[in-house]
């Protein structure tokens, strides 16, 4: 297999595929990666979500309607615990545009959220200034693009964004990182022809117990499961399900959508789907 590295949108991207990436294609991958950025990046001061947080307004997208009609469900199964208006409470808890780190009072986001938003497949607009995190499910959206751009590509084809990946053809063994020890695995899980999305509170962590997975409605951090990992066909949903885990309605929600997981507790217990494929090694609850 031939591995391309590169960073981008603030992670670091493994392309493996049969044979080497030419140019061209390399090219068709930059060019989508940044057509997602430069429409969906709360930390660009040029993008058009930043320009709706700021003006209100609307973005054309081919994206709009796939990740607001996941996230109307994500918010319906958590009981609004997964918000797209979520911006501002991590911005308040200083994960800004800025990466600031810098914290002051936690903020709920508005939990009529829909009701702010009108979107169609191609589109979504704000009457009023109105800023937008997709990073439940965007990252996953992303690799399902970037695999969409090399579909025409014979042979295998690992897609690998920081950790959430998409695999086509052989097999591929993956391990779950613990999220206190990046040197150890909880499990392994074998992927062909499927997706593997992955959150740890140990991702984007910064101040005394502060990270990147909120609950919503209160505008603070997660306490009770530490990572979550979810299996699909797709990357988005697998993404969209490794954040609804973390909550209750998580396994419901995956459930109706067909999609295998495993999460872990702060306090080291791993549970699973009834029939996730994963070897866990850890102690189940």
């Amino acid at each position: 297999m031939a591995i391309w590295r590169f960073d981008a949108i603030g992670t670091r991207w493994e392309i493996e595929t049969t044979d080497d990436l030419q140019s061209d294609a390399k090219g068709r991958v930059a060019a989508e990666i940044e057509r997602f950025d430069a429409e969906w990046s709360r930390f660009r001061a040029d993008s058009a979500v930043t320009r709706v947080g700021r003006e209100g307004g609307g973005i054309a997208s081919a994206d709009a309607g796939a990740m607001l009609d996941a996230y109307r469900e994500l918010a319906h199964a958590t009981a609004g615990a997964v918000n797209p208006l979520v911006a501002d409470s991590l911005a308040a808890l200083g994960y800004d545009a800025s990466y600031s780190l810098v914290a002051s009072d936690p903020i709920a986001a508005p939990r009529e959220w829909s009701q702010r938003l009108r979107w169609t497949p191609q589109t979504v607009t704000a009457d009023e200034p109105t800023l937008l995190d997709v990073g439940a499910l965007g990252k996953g959206r992303l690799v399902d693009l970037v695999s969409g751009v090399l579909a025409d590509l014979l042979g295998g084809l690992v897609v690998d964004a920081g950790g959430d990946m998409r695999v086509r053809g052989s097999a591929v063994r993956v391990g779950l990182e613990h999220p206190y020890d990046a040197t150890r695995a909880i499990g392994v899980v074998e992927l062909k022809d499927a997706a593997l999305c992955a959150s740890a509170v140990n991702r984007r962590a910064w101040g005394d117990g502060l990270h990147h997975v909120l609950d919503a409605r209160t505008g603070m951090p997660v306490r009770t499961w530490a990572a979550t990992w979810a299996i699909a066909p797709d990357a988005m949903r697998a993404d969209a399900v490794a954040t609804a885990l973390f909550f209750d309605g998580g396994p419901e929600l995956a459930s109706s959508w067909g999609v295998e997981w495993v999460r872990m507790s702060t306090d080291g217990r791993a549970e699973s789907s009834p029939d996730c494929p994963a070897q866990l090694f850890t102690a189940r609850s």
